[in-house]
């Protein structure tokens, strides 16, 4: 599904050049759940710009589903993202005075899908975070832990080929963090793709392979068993 190849960011400011990425090579297959992980710094959020075409490379490769970054206009950028992705943030990014049902629906109003498919995949997706009791009440008057379940249930609604996650438990205490990674981990169990990028390493271990990235490269990249990360013993 993605294949990053020597994938390198530069940023040139006042004439100063600084490399975000130098040189980052990697494959993502449908289907799994990959954790990215880094220090302030690492080029970690950069990457995760790249391969939710936000930004683009300013050298080596980047295909999704077998198409390159680079043989894509600024239009099917756009469209790629708002079909094919899902997006979860720390900040939930939810508008607090509408429900959860609106705040849910907002990706498909930017789609020709028709009001009553619209209104299925909307209660769909809420249900499948487990907030149908609270798909007419004000996301502002929501816990943390909630408005993060709202968020995964917006990142689904479009049937997304892909969910990017960044720092989803960054604002939430233990529990509620644990409760949205669960909800990540339950997704992934039902086939979607799911990629994560944290810096703390409980949540990382969710998934089935971490990468580590470090000033600007793959500094690791780790395949977890999963009787090791159900024991709690991933070194």
């Amino acid at each position: 599904m993605i294949d990053v190849r020597d994938l390198k960011k530069e940023y040139i400011e006042d004439g100063t050049s600084t490399e975000a990425l130098r040189g980052v090579t990697f494959s993502i297959g449908k289907g799994e759940f990959v954790s990215i992980m880094g220090p302030s710094g690492s080029g970690k959020s950069t990457l995760l710009h790249i391969l939710s075409f936000l930004d683009r490379p300013t050298g080596g490769s980047y295909k999704f589903q077998g198409k390159g970054i680079d043989e894509m206009n600024d239009k099917e950028l756009a469209y790629a993202r708002n079909k094919e992705m899902g997006f979860v943030f720390q900040s939930f990014n939810l508008l607090a005075r509408l429900s959860v049902y609106d705040n849910v629906e907002i990706p498909l109003l930017y789609s020709d899908t028709p009001p009553a498919k619209r209104k299925e995949l909307v209660e769909s997706a809420v249900k499948s975070v487990g907030l149908e009791e609270k798909l007419h009440t004000e996301a502002g008057k929501l816990s943390g832990g909630q408005k993060q379940r709202v968020a995964i249930a917006r990142a689904l609604v479009t049937e997304p080929d892909v969910i990017f996650a960044d720092e989803p438990t960054g604002n939430l205490d233990s529990q509620s963090g644990l409760q949205v990674m669960e909800i990540l981990d339950s997704l992934h169990q039902k086939g979607h793709t799911v990629i994560l990028v944290t810096h703390e390493t409980q949540t990382a271990e969710f998934a089935d392979r971490i990468i580590r990235i470090k000033d600007g490269t793959v500094e690791s990249d780790q395949s977890i068993d999963s009787r090791r990360r159900i024991n709690g013993d991933l070194k």
